[in-house]
Parts: C-alpha cells; structure tokens; sequence
C-alpha cells in the first residue's frame, strides 16, 4: 500500500499542477528577473489544523521571514470545500512566497487548492495564488483525511 506522503504527491500532481502552478512549486530560487525587479524572497513556517466533510477549514499560526529584513507572526485562515474527508494537523510546515517586493503584499486571501491524505501520518501539498504573488506550501502531520479541496486561504498580521 502507498503511503500518505505518496497518495498525496499523486493527488497533487493531478489535480493541482494541471490548473497552472508547476513554476511556483518548482522554483527553487529567484530568477534573474525577479532580483532585477526588486522581488524579495519569503518564506514562511508554519503550523495548520482542521477538519473536512466536503466542507473543510482549518485555522494556525506562522511566522514570515524575508531575506530583506522584514518578518512577521500570522494567523491562518482555510475555507473550502471539495472531494474531501478527515481530521488533519500539519506541524512545522513550510511556504515559500513568489512575486512579492515587500511583506505588506503577502497579507490577504489567497485562491487555493490543495491535496492530502494521511491515516496517522498526514501530508498536505497546497498551491495558492493572490494577483501576481503566489505561495507553495508543504506540510507533513498526523490525521486522517483524504481528497482534495478548493477554497480561500487567508493570511492575517497576529503582531
């Protein structure tokens, strides 16, 4: 049998990437363009917990950190809905944010869509968009969910 970490890969694969977000999972440093520009790198850890039944949220905390200086604790907002099922808590996840000149353009409500599954073991690949800043985020866990979901997902200064 496949394990989560796997199931959730393959769902992410094909449900996710074909609506667009191959470039912003797969970037692994700023391009060229993006340190010409002024870009900044940011990244965030963080922990998310929640429950689906066709409908499913979450809420958790964070922190942003830029590689200009500037940082920030946040609180976590997901709402949704999909083909999706269980109870999750992802502990020490990691994003990594796209498109962005500053953290002030971080903040806000995100479009999402996401994979995961777990039975003990959980692990969750989302991909999420906001104008031209996108965010990756990764994330192992405990739980018991499977499917994958749409929704928003916000991101609120807790400072």
């Amino acid at each position: 049998m496949k394990s989560a970490p796997m199931i959730a890969l393959a769902l992410f694969w094909t449900v996710a990437l074909p609506a667009g977000t191959a470039g912003t999972l797969l970037a692994a440093e700023k391009s060229k363009e993006e340190q010409k520009s002024g870009m900044t790198d940011c990244t965030m850890t963080y922990n998310l917990k929640g429950w689906s039944a066709f409908y499913k949220t979450s809420k958790g905390e964070g922190t942003i950190r830029c590689d200009n200086g500037q940082s920030a604790h946040v609180r976590l907002k997901a709402k949704g809905g999909g083909i999706t099922f269980g109870k999750s808590e992802i502990i020490d996840g990691t994003g990594r944010f796209t498109g962005a000149r500053g953290i002030s353009e971080l903040f806000g409500s995100y479009v999402q869509s996401e994979a995961h599954a777990g039975a003990g073991k959980s692990a969750d690949a989302q991909a999420l968009t906001k104008g031209e800043v996108s965010l990756a985020l990764k994330g192992t866990g405990r739980g018991m969910d499977l499917g994958f979901a749409f929704g928003k997902f916000t991101i609120e200064r807790a400072d």
